[in-house]
């Protein structure tokens, strides 16, 4: 799920970047450094969509850096248990299949998948079911439930089903 909300940062900027684009050179390194990361508590910073406030800085003994707090708006993304979500399936082995959804990677073991669907390997490996009208493999679009989550300080993981109504796949390539 995709939340907007305020957090809050404190930014060392070399002497070289202070003059008049002192704010345009403190906004891009905070751009450069946050979004994209995840933090266990927060989620994956997807956008910074603005910059609430920028105090005064502090000079660090020795090194000339200054300190600046600034305070910003942001889109995080935090996968949640119980969430549908749709994912691209990026590897299928006979253990389940892996899948993305945004940053986020999802497990789905073999047992999460329908008792109708078999693992076949070969060149392309696959989840298919009996008659072969539905194909799980990479590059496949799948609507997934979340059914469990791991937080670490940087990363978030996820375990999915797709044994559930309404989910599976809602798109394969080889069909096309």
């Amino acid at each position: 799920m995709f939340f907007h909300i305020v957090l809050e940062r404190n930014m060392q900027l070399h002497p070289r970047h202070f003059g008049r684009n002192l704010r345009e050179n403190l906004v891009s390194k905070l751009m450069k450094d946050v979004e994209g990361t995840c933090s266990g508590r927060h989620g994956f910073v997807v956008a910074i969509t603005g910059i609430e406030n920028v105090g005064k800085g502090l000079i660090r003994d020795g090194t000339g850096f200054v300190t600046f707090p600034v305070k910003y708006q942001c889109v995080v993304f935090r996968p949640f248990k119980g969430e549908i979500l749709e994912a691209v399936v990026t590897m299928v082995n006979k253990m389940g299949f892996f899948a993305e959804a945004g940053p986020v990677q999802i497990f789905v073991s073999n047992h999460l998948i329908p008792d109708d669907m078999e693992f076949q390997s070969g060149d392309i490996p696959n989840y298919t079911t009996s008659d072969g009208s539905v194909k799980i493999q990479k590059d496949t679009e799948v609507r997934l439930k979340i059914i469990g989550t791991r937080v670490d300080a940087t990363e978030i993981f996820c375990i999915g089903t797709i044994k559930d109504d309404f989910l599976g796949v809602i798109n394969d390539p080889a069909a096309v």
